[in-house]
């Protein structure tokens, strides 16, 4: 439900135009001076404020930018009286459209509505669709993980998404957004590492003119950017205490404020974070706060790396060959055997990000031909250390991954190299999942 606020002094016209607009279904908060309009923005954090020119303690021109400063990018409609002068006036202080005092209800509710929309048009710009799936492949492991996630998507708590760095945890979140009630507000992101803290404090919650040096404007913090959408706080766990506190509660009381402020504002986000750490063991060393953590990990979703589902892999190296392709511009390519067999070898600790760097370096070499072993420049991943970690099935698989690569998928002589009958080693790689490209 949208937020209207309504300015005005004579509360039998606030009443009146109150009540029309609740008709219609919009949720409407009051104020009856500037002073009181200011507040009310802060706290009710408004979608569109429809103000009358002359109000106790000022006039729209002088008083529009105060309310601007507040919030920049809120709407605002005027009712002015029949001048001219007054309606340029108050045009250029600021306001997003003038109507005259007179004007009749029916004629504010459409203009309502298009503001309306045009400001959800803007919100989807800035918000597009992720560029691709994070539920690639058939595996079990993904396959829960679709399950789990879409569940997360309509409970709208606060979720934490888990996994090795470069496995999709971003990827996720975006999906998470635009498959929830939210997906036609903003989705605001921001990276907690690498960040001092000073600026990381300014980049979530903002600051007001003069709040430091160089804080000649005021600016909104990532929460009120991405107030009636989502929050993505990717490696959440870089955040310093102070953050942390100020997290908690923008979490528990949908409040955040602005350095250098001394007031509160709302805002109704949905909070959505991704760490590769163990958060909950940070929590036990008391390097996190715990009640923060409980808070966060209210639905905890996690991304299997790409070595826990192996099968999955030729999948998603095929997706992220097609957005390759359409990005630099290059004809269609294929994998051959070999390739398939090094990337399903590969333990890939990078993830999809070392995976995906892999590819494009693969197609800029491949010049018209088809992916080879020989262009990802892969081995299957020798003697890593967890081999006393690994099931039977486990080590077959890599030991068969290995032949194919150093045979160059080619499976009559992987077969031989292997000791075991051709026929035998077709069906293992069926009942393993390993394709193959083409019949040797």
């Amino acid at each position: 439900m949208k937020r209207i606020l309504i300015v005005e002094g004579n509360s039998a016209t606030r009443d009146g135009v109150r009540d029309f607009l609740r008709a219609k279904g919009l949720e409407v908060n009051e104020a009856d001076s500037w002073a009181s309009a200011e507040e009310a923005v802060r706290e009710t954090a408004p979608d569109i404020a429809v103000l009358d020119y002359r109000l106790p303690d000022g006039e729209a021109p002088a008083l529009l930018p105060r309310l601007k400063a507040v919030d920049p990018d809120l709407p605002v409609v005027v009712l002015t009286p029949e001048d001219t002068v007054e309606v340029a006036r108050t045009i250029q202080s600021g306001a997003d459209s003038v109507l005259p005092q007179s004007v009749e209800l029916d004629a504010l509710q459409v203009l309502l509505q298009r503001l309306l929309e045009h400001k959800r048009t803007r919100q989807q710009r800035a918000a597009r669709p992720p560029s691709r799936s994070p539920f690639v492949g058939s595996s079990a492991l993904i396959r829960q993980l679709e399950s789990d996630a879409r569940a997360a998507a309509e409970a709208q708590h606060p979720v934490l998404i888990v996994g090795e760095r470069g496995s999709g945890k971003g990827v996720l979140a975006e999906w998470l957004h635009h498959s929830g009630p939210r997906a036609e507000e903003a989705f605001a992101s921001l990276t907690c590492s690498g960040l001092p803290a000073d600026r990381l404090d300014v980049e979530l919650f903002g600051h007001e003119p003069g709040a430091f040096d160089d804080a000649s404007v005021g600016k909104p913090g990532l929460f009120e950017v991405g107030r009636h959408g989502t929050v993505f706080l990717d490696e959440v766990a870089d955040l310093d205490r102070r953050a942390q506190e100020k997290l908690l509660r923008v979490i528990e009381e949908q409040r955040v404020r602005r350095r250098g402020d001394t007031r509160d504002r709302f805002v109704d986000v949905h909070v959505v974070s991704a760490t590769h750490e163990d958060l909950q063991g940070l929590a036990r060393q008391k390097k996190f706060r715990e009640d923060l953590y409980i808070r966060l990990r209210v639905i905890m979703l996690r991304v299997p790396p790409l070595r826990e589902r192996r099968e999955d892999v030729p999948a998603v190296a095929r997706s992220l060959m097609d957005g390759l392709i359409h990005e630099l511009g290059r004809e269609s390519r294929d994998f051959d055997d070999s390739a398939i067999a090094a990337l399903t070898g590969h333990d890939w600790p990078g993830n999809v990000r070392e995976l995906r760097n892999r590819l494009e370096r693969a197609l800029l070499r491949a010049n018209g031909s088809a992916i080879t072993w020989a262009h990802l420049e892969l081995e299957p991943s020798r003697a890593t250390g967890d081999d006393d970690q690994m099931t039977l099935a486990q080590m077959e698989r890599r030991h068969i991954e290995r032949a194919l690569v150093v045979e160059n998928g080619h499976v009559e002589r992987a077969a031989k190299r292997l000791g075991v009958p051709r026929s035998t080693l077709y069906q293992r790689l069926r009942q393993m999942g390993i394709p193959l490209r083409r019949s040797q």
